[in-house]
């Protein structure tokens, strides 16, 4: 009787037999590959991404020390001395004696001191104040036009620990900012340079224009002195 109730429980359940739950099948789990797969893809692509977001925050945070450092400050600066040694010079320039470097000043002192037309009216007393003044004049210029070579050597000396100073921080510089701050700085100096051998120039050239126009002067008073000494012809009587 019970080898016919199993017999037709198994045609009932299409030839499949049934048996009765054991802890042994309660703990077995069927493999499912395809699924299996797809959870490693999905690992692997959450992974992936995580390792570009990790890339891409690396890359940002170089870009910002790049730009840290190319922004940085050149902790040096020439500036101060740079205007120093102009003001040595500049102060040489106005203390100028006898014609100053100003148009109005020189005007006034070309026409007082080198008139000209010589006036031949002049007493002999008169043209020996004058020559002492032109004189005067000359030697005031010489003297200051060597106070002006002297500042400007003594800043070009000065301006080789500057310079060795500049170009070893331009080479050193940690940034395109440094760099360009330490190249301005070099330009700066060169301008310095230059304006210094023009305000030099001015000097010299000023020196020796003084100087001709004098002798020119003493030329004319040396003229005057040798007519009046000579006299006219009509003061000589033949004898």
């Amino acid at each position: 009787m019970n080898r016919r109730l199993m017999l037709a429980a198994l045609i009932a359940t299409g030839g499949g037999a049934v048996l009765p739950a054991t802890p042994a099948a309660a703990q077995f789990k069927v493999f499912d590959p395809l699924n299996y797969t797809q959870n490693v893809l999905t690992a692997a692509r959450t992974l992936q991404q995580i390792n570009n977001q990790i890339s891409s925050l690396q890359n940002q945070a170089t870009m910002l020390q790049n730009m840290a450092r190319q922004l940085q400050r050149l902790d040096f600066s020439s500036i101060n001395q740079i205007t120093r040694s102009m003001q040595r010079i500049d102060t040489l320039m106005t203390q100028a004696q006898g014609i100053a470097f100003d148009i109005a000043s020189t005007d006034d002192a070309l026409r007082d001191r080198f008139p000209e037309v010589f006036d031949a009216a002049m007493s002999t007393n008169a043209m020996m104040q004058q020559a002492q003044v032109q004189l005067q004049a000359a030697t005031q210029a010489f003297r200051q036009t060597m106070r002006v070579q002297a500042q400007v050597v003594e800043n070009i000396q000065a301006d080789g620990p500057l310079l060795t100073e500049l170009v070893s921080r331009s080479q050193g510089a940690t940034g395109s900012l440094q760099a360009q701050q330490a190249t301005n700085q070099l330009l700066a100096i060169s301008a310095r340079q230059q304006l210094q051998l023009q305000a030099m120039m001015a000097a010299q050239y000023r020196a020796d224009a003084i100087e001709q126009e004098r002798q020119r002067q003493v030329m004319e008073a040396a003229r005057e002195r040798t007519r009046r000494f000579v006299g006219s012809a009509n003061a000589y009587t033949p004898h």
